[in-house]
């Protein structure tokens, strides 16, 4: 029997290609493609699934990892694969945290989907080392500190850094200091600049 494979991906274009690849294999079948992961959890309540190739920004801003980890609550023997392009680096080490199964970049795939589909079907768990690397002004992602990511995402709120500060349990003049040093490593202008840049590139996202 094949297995029985639900896509959640709201862009177009990767949900047309995953369908192809799917459709493709004998091994699998496809039994639903939605834009939302939200729906996902439900569906799983209703019908047979092996396997879930799960975006993690979804339709209605909907969260493709919240749904994870919902459905590895309630249905444990259901293998996830998170699929994103975006090189956000709380997304790996939290995918890993609530037990997916796998996790794969679409545009900085070391191996085809469908090798990846294959392993975690067979039981693995496939994850990659690290996020690809994005260049962002003089710099790249992969330059960042921990805890400069961790400011990088507050700044897109557009909040103070006082009030950044008082969320992360640092000084205001901390968050300062961090903010000044990745302006100077990518050489932009302005933390308006910085944080509109790293929202856009995936580098950063709240």
């Amino acid at each position: 029997m094949p297995y029985k494979v639900l896509i959640v991906e709201d862009q177009e274009m990767p949900r047309q290609l995953f369908e192809i690849f799917v459709r493709s294999d004998p091994r699998y079948t496809l039994v639903a493609s939605i834009s939302n992961a939200e729906l996902a959890i439900d569906f799983c309540s209703h019908g047979t699934v092996d396997l879930i190739l799960m975006d993690v920004m979804t339709e209605l801003g909907s969260s493709g990892l919240d749904a994870a980890e919902a459905i590895k609550t309630r249905y444990p023997s259901i293998r996830i694969i998170i699929v994103t392009s975006m090189p956000e680096a709380s997304w790996l080490r939290r995918a890993r945290e609530i037990g997916v199964d796998s996790f794969w970049y679409k545009e900085a795939q070391k191996e085809p989907i469908l090798t990846v589909m294959e392993r975690t079907m067979a039981g693995e768990r496939v994850f990659p080392d690290e996020t690809p690397v994005v260049p962002i002004g003089f710099t790249n992602n992969h330059d960042f500190s921990e805890r400069e990511l961790e400011i990088l995402r507050e700044l897109i709120t557009g909040d103070s850094n006082a009030e950044i500060g008082e969320r992360l349990g640092i000084a205001a003049s901390t968050v300062k200091y961090h903010v000044q040093n990745m302006l100077e490593k990518t050489g932009m202008h302005t933390r308006t600049e910085l944080a509109a840049v790293a929202r856009s590139l995936g580098i950063a996202i709240k």
